[in-house]
């Protein structure tokens, strides 16, 4: 069977609300996707006649020296498909990536138990919309092309925080399975082809990152906006390692949702998270970062010493998103006027508070004074309904409910914008860029080929870096 030239395409993310709360069960978080889409782009390795590679060769086309080439083979006992990173035949000196190495283990692991397909070499490539990451000579992205070439290695580009490793590994895993499956096997946009797509990249996801998380950033990358409650740890906790015996079938049951005594139960709630017409959701990038895992392991921390005053607290919490997710629905059924968003704006401040409230018993920077400088002044600006730092806060990007007219307003305070603090001790906010994401209704999609057309052709023709007649940041 010819296998197909293929391309899939997952949103970003912001969780507006919900930071923390939707690693436990008991809460929710409101999620939306975003228009920033990292894209994968798959097909059949070239190879000269009579020819055998058994090589899967992976590049990133857009940073320097991304490139990564890999053997696999079969192990034992049902243990999976095993790859290999190829010593001495990869232009990346930046080691290994391991979201794109466990992404492909885990693809070709489920499919060597669905099919007989050879898997043969393949050559894939990853593209990705430019506002997943900064680039802060510049104020505003809204001339800027769609793919750029970043000019430096991807361990020097900042990341805005718009979720790129699960829109990558929910990317890469469909995109594997779009090329190695027929239709009838994937059925992409069916519920249940969905749902096994969505299973697939949150084991992924979970074992390239080292620990099971609430998924939400993974589940917003296949459906898109919604309002999401996580799925129960235990449904991932047995699924051992690529290699281990029987992990063929232990994936394939937990990709298409078998075992009945380990069944997938998040919730996902489409209709629930809706922006109004006439108010934008927008993200601002500060250009700073953070490492957001240390960060949920100092809150969980202070939440177990400290039960009964963090439960409380987190039960505030949930009544305050709650509040925004159907004050949103609510202004988003008719007509409005600058005065109807000011029950938005005043249920924004509160969960604000809380969030602070949270900061502080925690000792952790949810939301950082500078961000706080930056929310306030922003908020002072007319149409700007309310904002926070979204997820679980820090330095990335912050996110603002802002009316369409005020858009023009924002944009000149931004180009201008000095943070007061001079706080040697911490990051401190330079330039803040708008980026021209806006609210994402859909999830996970099939593109045309095409679109990538000069980047693919580069990434074969050229040595990785070298794409001087593409759109440049440098």
């Amino acid at each position: 069977m010819s296998r197909p030239q293929v391309a899939i395409s997952a949103p970003g993310k912001v969780l507006l609300a919900g930071g923390y709360l939707i690693l436990d069960r008991q809460h929710t978080g409101l999620v939306f996707g975003l228009d920033a889409r990292i894209h994968v782009h798959v097909q059949k390795l070239p190879t000269s006649p009579g020819a055998v590679l058994p090589e899967i060769i992976v590049r990133s086309p857009q940073f320097k020296d991304a490139e990564w080439r890999y053997g696999y083979r079969e192990t034992e006992d049902q243990g999976g498909i095993e790859v290999i990173q190829l010593e001495g035949h990869s232009a990346s000196a930046q080691s290994r990536n391991k979201f794109v190495e466990t992404a492909l283990a885990y693809a070709l692991s489920y499919v060597s138990n669905t099919s007989n397909t050879n898997i043969g070499s393949t050559s894939m490539t990853i593209v990705a919309d430019t506002d997943y990451y900064s680039h802060p000579e510049s104020t505003d992205c809204t001339n800027q092309a769609r793919f750029v070439n970043f000019n430096l290695p991807l361990t020097e580009v900042h990341k805005t925080g718009l979720g790129s490793s699960a829109a990558l590994v929910t990317a890469f895993t469909s995109a594997v399975l779009a090329h190695y499956l027929d239709q009838s096997q994937l059925a992409l946009y069916s519920d249940s082809g969905r749902a096994r797509l969505h299973n697939l990249a949150q084991a992924a996801h979970c074992a390239a990152q080292g620990k099971i998380g609430s998924g939400f950033d993974v589940a917003a990358a296949v459906y898109g906006s919604c309002v999401y409650r996580r799925f129960s740890p235990s449904v991932l906790e047995g699924l051992g390692q690529v290699g281990s015996p029987g992990f063929t079938g232990r994936l394939r049951a937990v990709v298409e949702d078998s075992d009945p005594s380990s069944k997938w139960d998040m919730q996902i709630d489409k209709s629930a998270a809706v922006i109004p017409h006439g108010l934008r959701l927008l993200m601002c990038d500060v250009d700073c970062g953070s490492e957001s895992v240390g960060m949920a392991k100092k809150v969980l921390a202070w939440r177990k010493e400290n039960a009964q005053e963090a439960a409380l607290l987190w039960a505030t919490l949930q009544r305050g998103n709650e509040d925004l997710t159907r004050e949103l629905q609510r202004l988003a059924q008719g007509c409005r006027t600058s005065s109807d968003y000011r029950n938005l704006s005043d249920i924004i401040q509160t969960i604000r508070s809380l969030i602070r409230e949270m900061s502080g018993k925690a000792q952790v920077p949810i939301e950082p004074q500078v961000q706080t400088e930056l929310l306030d002044a922003c908020c002072q600006i007319s149409g700007v309904v309310g904002g926070v730092v979204p997820g679980a806060g820090g330095f990335d990007a912050i996110a603002l409910l802002v009316q369409d007219e005020a858009l023009p307003s924002l944009q000149r305070f931004l180009d201008t914008y000095t943070s007061a603090n001079t706080n040697k001790d911490g990051p401190v906010v330079g330039k803040v860029r708008l980026l021209r994401v806006k609210q994402e209704i859909e999830g996970l999609r099939m593109e045309e080929s095409t679109m990538y057309a000069d980047w693919v052709r580069l990434s074969h023709d050229q040595p990785p870096g070298t794409f001087s007649d593409l759109p440049s940041l440098g």
